[in-house]
């Protein structure tokens, strides 16, 4: 069993459900074919697609207007997606690419790509494979999706969130303050619990776990790593290509990577810890090679050669010469234990170690990760084993689906996220679809 890491508010005192309750009675209940919760882009994408002739969608959103974590992706540029082949997608999203295979095919980037500039939005591709649109402009995407809603006859409705979401022999009763609502098919499609001043508070895990669902545990993830003693503030901004590095759990090495690295004020951030931030906990030790791709004993033996080449040579130019910056090369002698002055004549062989060391495995133990308020996205959700990967539907409860962030998957930075929230909210839409016609 699992459990949440997010704490969710006491109910409502009486009077104020009593309140409730009077609304919901002058208001008689409206019957759709399909409700939505959550108008993101998985929301609003399985609107959009779920929108058949002579089928009634509603789409439920908590804030004044839609896509408010949308309008802010990728510092409001909107990186929809990435490059490549769709097969190349499956390793970006941890352990679970496997689940979002039958998405991803069902709809990728490709179809993406194609969907928005048939939308008369074109894109345009990063040198490191990032896609956005021409006009770096996360609204337009925003009011693209909006406007497809409207013009296939969706009902929005914006700032009215979901206080409770029943199973009924016949499909679903939704309650908020001001209606009651029945449907055949529910969406829960309400993101995970990062940024949560764009209103991702972990809503949809609640509505799981009424409607019987499990859990995987949550917390942050793409969110930068917060070290202990971290000796490096005063170079925050000093930044690294492709750094090696590896992560340590009692003394025992959990993964290596590479990637981008940069310093902060407080620890280290960059694509490269992002990406691998869903597998580090607090308590970790990160060690990175700042000598890059090369084995330490390697590493020893041409640094020994530098020292007895120029003995007269500051500890500080020789490291320089190994392709480090400046500045850190100042510093690692003196978190070493030498003078500044000092020289590779200075250097004993216990001395050359603690240089070898500090180059190639630099340990920084993890006092915590960024919270939820700098997190991009949210690692745990729903338990995939208990979600069909080919239509999104449950597994427990017939009729409901789920698309994007609420669900246990989480992907590498570069648009990997958006489009998992595309596909996912696309392929439930089909899977809605097919069983609408079935019923008919």
């Amino acid at each position: 069993m699992f459990f949440l890491d997010i704490a969710y508010a006491a109910p409502d005192c009486n009077v104020h459900e009593r309140s409730k309750e009077i609304v919901r009675e002058n208001n008689p209940m409206e019957q759709y074919d399909t409700i939505i919760i959550g108008a993101g882009p998985a929301g609003l994408f399985c609107a959009v697609n779920a929108s058949v002739p002579k089928e009634r969608v509603l789409l439920l959103e908590k804030n004044p207007r839609p896509g408010a974590k949308l309008r802010i992706s990728g510092t409001g540029q909107c990186n929809i997606t990435h490059d490549g082949d769709i097969h190349t997608f499956f390793s970006r999203y941890g352990s679970h690419g496997q689940f979002l295979k039958p998405a991803l095919l069902s709809f990728p980037n490709k179809a993406l790509i194609q969907y928005f500039e048939e939308q008369k939005l074109p894109v345009e591709t990063t040198p490191e494979g990032k896609i956005f649109p021409v006009s770096r402009n996360a609204g337009d995407v925003c009011d693209i999706l909006i406007r497809e809603c409207e013009r296939r006859g969706v009902d929005i409705r914006c700032g009215e969130p979901v206080n409770r979401a029943e199973k009924t022999g016949s499909g679903f009763i939704l309650t908020t303050d001001r209606h009651t609502y029945s449907a055949k098919y529910l969406v829960i499609a309400t993101g995970g619990a990062s940024f949560p001043k764009t209103g991702s508070t972990g809503d949809g895990y609640r509505f799981a776990i009424s409607l019987g669902h499990t859990i995987a545990e949550t917390g942050p993830a793409l969110t930068p790593l917060l070290i202990r003693d971290f000796p490096f503030a005063d170079l925050a901004g000093m930044s690294f290509s492709d750094l090696p590095f590896s992560v340590w759990r009692n003394n025992r090495k959990i993964f290596s990577g590479k990637g981008d690295v940069l310093f902060t004020h407080t620890g280290i951030s960059g694509p490269g810890i992002l990406d691998c931030s869903r597998d580090i906990r607090a308590g970790d030790e990160v060690r990175l090679s700042f000598a890059g791709p090369v084995e330490r004993d390697i590493f020893a033996r041409e640094f020994l050669d530098a020292v007895m080449r120029s003995p007269k040579k500051s500890l500080k130019s020789i490291i320089s010469d190994f392709k480090i910056p400046e500045r850190l090369a100042r510093r690692l002698p003196e978190i070493a234990g030498f003078p500044y002055d000092s020289t590779g004549a200075h250097l004993t062989a216990p001395g050359r170690t603690r240089i070898v060391d500090l180059l190639t495995a630099f340990p920084l133990v993890v006092s915590a990760l960024g919270d939820y308020s700098v997190a991009m996205v949210t690692r745990g959700g729903v338990a995939l084993g208990e979600v069909n990967a080919k239509t999104m539907e449950s597994k427990l409860v017939p009729g409901l689906f789920f698309a994007g962030e609420v669900l246990d998957i989480d992907g590498d930075t570069g648009g990997f996220n958006l489009q998992a929230a595309f596909s996912t909210g696309f392929l439930a839409a089909q899977g809605i679809c097919r069983k609408s016609k079935t019923s008919q």
